[in-house]
Parts: C-alpha cells; sequence; structure tokens
C-alpha cells in the first residue's frame, strides 16, 4: 500500500483501485485495437493481388481519360494483349523462382536461344519439326537445370548465378545464331508448325493470336500445381522459410531445383510464343523481357523475398505494363515516358511491399 492511500478508509482504497482497473483495460483495449493503417496492412497482407487489380484499374481509366475514341477499339486492345503474352509467360517463369526468394536474370535469353534452336534445327538444317521443337525445349531445361545446380550444390546467389549465365547463354546464342535472322517466309515453307501461336482469331472487333490461349493455359496449370499440389506449397515454404522447411522434411535442394528446371522450360515455350509473336526467329528479340517479367512480377505483388505471391497477380502485373505503356503512348508523350512510368510502378510496388511484410516480421 503506498503512502498517498495509507490514511483513507478503506471503501476509498477500494474504489480507486477499481478505477485504476478500469483505466488500465481502457488502454489496454486502446492500444489492441488496430488503426486503419494497420487494417490496410493486415488486408493487402492476406490479400496481395488488391493493390495491383487496383492500379490496373487505375491505368484503365488513364487510358480511356487521355484518348476514349483510340484506346478502347479492338485494335488497341488486340495489340495490348499480344505484348503482355510474352512478358505474361516469361513472368509465370519468374514467378515460380522469386516465389523461393530467388530471381532469374537469364529468363529472357533462354526463351531466345530455345526459339533460335527450334528454327535453325527445322529451317536451316532440315530437322524434322517433330525432333527440332522438343530439341528447344530442351535447351530451356538444359539451361534451367544449370541455373538450379549452381544455385544448389555451390551454394551461389540465385542474382549472380544468372547474371552469370546471362552473358554465358547470350554468347552462346550469338555464336550458334551466327547473329542471322530466320524470315518469316523460311519458316512458313520449311516448319509452319514454329508460327502455330501467331495465328490470329477475330473475337468481336478484337483480333488475338493463339499465344495469349497459350499464356492462360500455362497460367492455369501453374496456378493449380501451386495452390493445390503439395509441390506448389513446398515451394511456398522453401521461400518463405528454407530452414524451417527443411526441418519440416521438405527437400529444399530438390524444390530449388526443380523450380528452376521448371522455369526454363516454360521460357522455352515463351520462345515457340516468341517465333508466333513476331513472325521470325531473330537472336536479338526480347532483349528486355528479363526486366519486364521482374517488373511484371513485383508489380502483381509478388514479394521479392520469398514465400508470398500469386500467377493471377503476375497476369495483373503484365497487364499493367501493358496498359500504361499504350496509355503513354496514346498520349503522344515519348517512349522514355512509358519506362518513368514503369519505374515509379515498380519503386512504388516494392515498397508497398515492405510496408506489407511488417505484418509478419
Amino acid at each position: 500500500m503506498s503512502e498517498a492511500t495509507q490514511g483513507q478508509p478503506p471503501v476509498t482504497q477500494e474504489f480507486e483501485r477499481v478505477l485504476a482497473g478500469a483505466s488500465s483495460t481502457q488502454a489496454s483495449f486502446e492500444e489492441e485495437r488496430p488503426s486503419f493503417l494497420k487494417r490496410a496492412q493486415r488486408f493487402l497482407h492476406v490479400y496481395p493481388t488488391t493493390v495491383p487489380f487496383v492500379v490496373l484499374i487505375l491505368g484503365l481509366l488513364l487510358g480511356v481519360t487521355v484518348n476514349p475514341a483510340r484506346f478502347l477499339t479492338g485494335s488497341n486492345l488486340s495489340t495490348v494483349l499480344t505484348q503482355v503474352t510474352i512478358i505474361g509467360i516469361v513472368g509465370i517463369a519468374q514467378t515460380l523462382v522469386i516465389l523461393t526468394a530467388g530471381i532469374d536474370l537469364s529468363v529472357g535469353v533462354i526463351m531466345v536461344i530455345s526459339s533460335v534452336v527450334m528454327g535453325r534445327l527445322a529451317v536451316i538444317d532440315g530437322v524434322p519439326v517433330v525432333i527440332a521443337f522438343p530439341a528447344g525445349l530442351l535447351c530451356g531445361v538444359a539451361c534451367g537445370w544449370l541455373n538450379g545446380s549452381l544455385v544448389t550444390r555451390l551454394r551461389m546467389p540465385p542474382f549472380i548465378v544468372t547474371l552469370g549465365t546471362l552473358s554465358i547463354i547470350g554468347a552462346l546464342n550469338t555464336f550458334y545464331s551466327q547473329s542471322e535472322t530466320i524470315r518469316m517466309q523460311d519458316i512458313e515453307d520449311n516448319a509452319p508448325f514454329l508460327q502455330l501461336m501467331g495465328v490470329p482469331f477475330d473475337i468481336g472487333n478484337a483480333r488475338i493470336i493463339l499465344g495469349s490461349f497459350l499464356l492462360i493455359v500455362v497460367a492455369l496449370i501453374v496456378w493449380y500445381v501451386l495452390n493445390r499440389t503439395p509441390y506448389g506449397r513446398h515451394i511456398y515454404a522453401t521461400g518463405d522459410d528454407p530452414e524451417a522447411a527443411r526441418l519440416a522434411g521438405i527437400n529444399t535442394d530438390r524444390i530449388l531445383l526443380s523450380v528452376y528446371v521448371l522455369a526454363g522450360l516454360i521460357s522455352a515455350i515463351a520462345g515457340w510464343a516468341l517465333i508466333g509473336r513476331i513472325g521470325a526467329i531473330s537472336p536479338t528479340a526480347g532483349e528486355n523481357a528479363n526486366l519486364d517479367s521482374i517488373t511484371a512480377v513485383v508489380i502483381g505483388g509478388t514479394s521479392l523475398f520469398g514465400g508470398r505471391g500469386s500467377i493471377v497477380g503476375t497476369l495483373i502485373g503484365a497487364l499493367i505494363v501493358g496498359v500504361f505503356r499504350s496509355a503513354v503512348s496514346l498520349a503522344g508523350l515519348d517512349v522514355l515516358w512509358q519506362e518513368f512510368a514503369v519505374g515509379v510502378l515498380i519503386i512504388i510496388a516494392v515498397a508497398l511491399d515492405q510496408w506489407i511484410r511488417r505484418v509478419s516480421a
């Protein structure tokens, strides 16, 4: 009992104790009640695709505001979807790697060399397309296996590994292709199957290439694997906390190796779509696919620190890139402002991811 309460009647002392308890309870309740920002932070942690979806809506509104007569036309929307096709497929490959807290700077060059292997074997060397096409896919798998092996066996950072293989594969691509572009007519005459993903379909006033449907198929398959199979849960667990995943019995090295191999395969599939997209086989096509894929993944809400993200978010991120570039172009601004807008979106997305991650910190 304190000196201040020693001389007080027992009833008064008991009353003050009740008041003190009530104040303590009220203060505790006020401290536990989360603020609006805290509730928003937790909501976005549970539903990470909310922000990219809102940004996509804002991009559409921007396009409508800038030039409603042209932005909503079937031809413009077709162009956006066609551009998004390659970014989306390569972005799916990148998503798998980033979910494991890694990064793959070589997905774009894997895509290109796979398309070159398919094309040169089928068109230049006269190899039947039933052999040339799988050979191109195997090329992508081999590149992914190289990345995964260096990461898992030598314990090298994925950034350094894929930065090195970016240069290695790029040099091999230049050597093998001899820097020659295979023309559309040559492909049509010798291996028309390689241009299949460029076949257009008219849906209303929009013309969509078959490659866009390939993007949807690949996205659905990978979404199912990530969300409905134990393997997908192991990918998330490995990226979230590899040590805890290892203690839980998950072979994290095997998961990482398989993820890089799968990313290589998907990049090779993107190479097939690239041939249909540009109508030719060029060793310099898709030079920005590496950065574009990372952009789509990050803007789509996938955390660069691993363990959080989705294929749906990546598709939305790819659409955001396409929509904003289209809106800026229709506004009559220089191409450099398209890159400026995308750069701002990347910084905002990463800053937002850091803020959201504090919930689980």
